[in-house]
C-alpha cells in the first residue's frame, strides 16, 4: 500500500542527501532564533549606546550591503569550492560577528562588523547562508517535493524566528530581576549569537564531504540567464520595499508611534512569526492547486494592503491586527519563490541562479533601511509603511504580467 502523502511529505532521497537536508534544517532553526531576537533587540541596543534613529537604519543598510557583496562572492566561488567548506566559513563568520557586537561600542567598528558579518536586521534570511543552503537543499527533491522541502525550510526559519523574538524581552527581565544593566544583558544576547554560530559550525561539519553527484556539474548561468535576469530585477523591487520595513525598523516604528516596550515588541513579533510560520504549511498544497506564480502574487497583494492600512490607524490594537494579518499572508511567497527559481533553471545552474537572484535583492534592500531611518528621524512615521506596501503591489502585478505564460516542468506556472 502506498503511504498517504501529507502536504509537506517528501519522497525519501538517498541517505546522504536526506541527512544533509535535516542538518541544514537544524542549522536554519538555530540561526532563525538568533535572527529573531537580534532584529528586535538591535534598535533598542543601538539607542542605548547613544546612537540615533538614522544610525539604526545605517547599520541595517551596511549589514544588507555586506550580505549582497558576500552573495556575489558565493556566486563567483560556488562552482569552484565545495558548498560544505563555504558553509563552514559562514558559520565561523557568524560566531565572530556575535563576539564583535557583544564587545564593541563605537560606530565605525560596528559598521565594519555589520558589513563583513552575518547580522540580520530582519527575521527573514538574507545572509550569506541563503544561496549556499538553497543550492544544497535543491538536490534533495524534485518538482512538488522540492516545493515542500523549501516550505519546510521556510517553516523552520519562521518558527525559530518567532521564538527568538520572544527571547528579545529577556534583557529587560534580567535587568528587572538582578543587578545586571539592560545594556549588559543585551550584550549577553550577542554572545549567545556567537555561541550559536559555533553550534551551526558543528552541524555543518557533519555534512557529507562528498556532495551529491549533480553538484559536481555546477556551472555559471547559461540557457536560463535571460529569465533569471528578469526575475532578479523584479525581485530587487520587492526587496527594496521590504528593506524599508525590516523588523528592526518596524520595532523602532512601533516604539516611536505607540511607545511599545521591548518586551511587548518581542511578544508581537512572536505571534507575528507564528502566523508567518503557519502560512508556510499551506504554501506547498496551494502551489500544487493554483501554481507557484499565482501563490506568490495573490497572497502577497492583500498583505501589502494591510500594511498600508496599518499606517493610517490611530489605535495600537487595530494597527497590530492589520500587521498580524499581513504576517499571515506575506510569507506564502517565500518557499514558492525559491522553488520557482529552482524550477526554471537547469540543475547545474542552481547555485548560480540562487546567487544571481539574491544579489540584486540584497543590494536593493541595503539602500532602503537608511532611507526609512531618515524618514522616521524626520517625523514621517507613516511614509515607510505606505511606500513598502505600494511598491510590493506594483512588484506583484509586474511579476504576474511578465511570467504568467511560462510553463514549468510540473505543468504549473
Amino acid at each position: 500500500m502506498t503511504p498517504a502523502r501529507t502536504p509537506l511529505s517528501i519522497p525519501l532521497p538517498p541517505a546522504g542527501v536526506e541527512r544533509s537536508a535535516w542538518l541544514l534544517l537544524a542549522a536554519r532553526s538555530l540561526r532563525g532564533i538568533c535572527d529573531g531576537f537580534v532584529a528586535v533587540l538591535l534598535p533598542a541596543y543601538l539607542l542605548s549606546l547613544g546612537f540615533g534613529k538614522l544610525t539604526v537604519g545605517l547599520i541595517g543598510t551596511t549589514t544588507l550591503l555586506g550580505s549582497a557583496i558576500a552573495t556575489i562572492v558565493v556566486g563567483l566561488l560556488g562552482s569552484r569550492y565545495p558548498l560544505r567548506a563555504l558553509l563552514l566559513f559562514a558559520a565561523a563568520l557568524m560566531a565572530a560577528t556575535g563576539l564583535a557586537f557583544g564587545f564593541l561600542s563605537s560606530l565605525w567598528p560596528l559598521l565594519v562588523v555589520a558589513f563583513v558579518g552575518t547580522l540580520n536586521p530582519g527575521s527573514g534570511d538574507v545572509s550569506l547562508f541563503l544561496p549556499l543552503e538553497h543550492a544544497r537543499l535543491a538536490e534533495s527533491a524534485k518538482g512538488d517535493a522540492r516545493t515542500a522541502l523549501f516550505a519546510r525550510y521556510s517553516l523552520v526559519g519562521a518558527l525559530s524566528a518567532a521564538l527568538g523574538a520572544l527571547l528579545a524581552g529577556l534583557p529587560d527581565w534580567i535587568a528587572a530581576h538582578s543587578s545586571v544593566s539592560a545594556v549588559l544583558a543585551m550584550r549577553g544576547m550577542f554572545i549567545v549569537y556567537a555561541i550559536t554560530g559555533f553550534a551551526v559550525f558543528l552541524l555543518y561539519l557533519r555534512l557529507p564531504k562528498r556532495e551529491p553527484h549533480t553538484m559536481a556539474a555546477r556551472a555559471p548561468l547559461g540557457p536560463s540567464r535571460a529569465i533569471v535576469t528578469r526575475l532578479a530585477l523584479l525581485f530587487s523591487v520587492d526587496a527594496f520595499a521590504g528593506g524599508l520595513l525590516v523588523n528592526s525598523l518596524l520595532t523602532l516604528w512601533l516604539m516611536q508611534r505607540f511607545g511599545l516596550s521591548l518586551t511587548a515588541a518581542g511578544q508581537f513579533f512572536f505571534w507575528s512569526g507564528l502566523l508567518s510560520a503557519g502560512s508556510q504549511l499551506v504554501a506547498a498544497p496551494m502551489a500544487r492547486r493554483i501554481g507557484l506564480l499565482n501563490t506568490m502574487v495573490f497572497t502577497h497583494i492583500p498583505s501589502s494592503v494591510c500594511l498600508i492600512a496599518a499606517a493610517f490607524t490611530p489605535s495600537l490594537p487595530v494597527t497590530l491586527l492589520f500587521l498580524l494579518v499581513r504576517s499571515a499572508l506575506s510569507q506564502l511567497d517565500v518557499p514558492t519563490r525559491s522553488a520557482y527559481v529552482m524550477a526554471v533553471v537547469t540543475p547545474p545552474e542552481r547555485p548560480a541562479a540562487a546567487s544571481f537572484t539574491a544579489v540584486p535583492r540584497s543590494l536593493a534592500a541595503a539602500i532602503a533601511p537608511t532611507i526609512a531611518g531618515g524618514l522616521l528621524g524626520a517625523g514621517w512615521l507613516s511614509a515607510p509603511l505606505i511606500a513598502c506596501g505600494t511598491l510590493k503591489i506594483a512588484y506583484d502585478l509586474a511579476v504576474l504580467a511578465a511570467f504568467r505564460h511560462i510553463r514549468l516542468d510540473g505543468g504549473s506556472s
